[in-house]
């Protein structure tokens, strides 16, 4: 898939947010995310920040954070961005920045992909909501989360499972079977906890944690 078709899921997801977040009470943003630490606020605040972020404020970002990791580091900006953004002036931005194929300099393509997938996720589900991935969009988001797993500690995890996704072409791995659908698969490829009433297989009981 070339860049143009991951631009238009990005695109097609950062509306999506835009219209779910719209819809959400004062009290539901105020909810904790599936992210520990961060509110739904927080979370909106950072998935809009991805377009807004270049060489000067990643620069900043790290000599306000020096000796700080880099988990640390993105925990106190996205912090600090929801301290100072208000409801109405992320969903502002997330009008300004609905089609802009402006990126972190330092990120793939696909990225802000993963991010607007997964944040999206880690909004609706403690509020009791759901919002159901196009799966291209999900296997897109999955491929590329298994290349980097060695930085997100769940390399173990997904070479040690065969998974299958159910609701579109998708078969990665070796080993016991985990089957289900793609976004669920997504949700374990990124270290989150998916649903697992919608999956089954063999190789489930692998991919719990601890």
């Amino acid at each position: 898939m070339d860049k143009s078709d991951v631009w238009r899921h990005i695109h097609a997801e950062r509306a999506a947010l835009a219209a779910t977040l719209a819809e959400l009470t004062d009290e539901e943003w105020q909810e904790e995310s599936l992210c520990t630490g961060w509110t739904v606020h927080d979370v909106a605040a950072h998935v809009i920040s991805n377009p807004q972020i270049g060489w000067g404020d990643l620069v900043s970002m790290a000599m306000r954070n020096l000796g700080r990791s880099y988990n640390t580091m993105i925990f106190r900006d996205v912090k600090r961005r929801g301290a100072q953004e208000t409801r109405e002036s992320i969903l502002a931005d997330y009008a300004a920045y609905a089609d802009s194929t402006r990126r972190v300099p330092v990120v793939a393509t696909l990225d802000p992909l993963i991010d607007v997938l997964l944040h999206h996720q880690d909004i609706v589900r403690p509020v009791g909501r759901s919002r159901t991935m196009p799966p291209e969009a999900a296997l897109l988001a999955a491929d590329r989360l298994r290349q980097v797993s060695f930085l997100l500690g769940t390399r173990r995890l997904v070479r040690s499972v065969r998974m299958v996704a159910d609701d579109i072409d998708w078969t990665r791995g070796e080993g016991p079977t985990v089957s289900g659908p793609i976004q669920e698969l997504l949700m374990l490829c990124s270290g989150r906890e998916p649903d697992r009433t919608l999956l089954s297989g063999d190789g489930l009981e692998l991919t719990t944690r601890g």
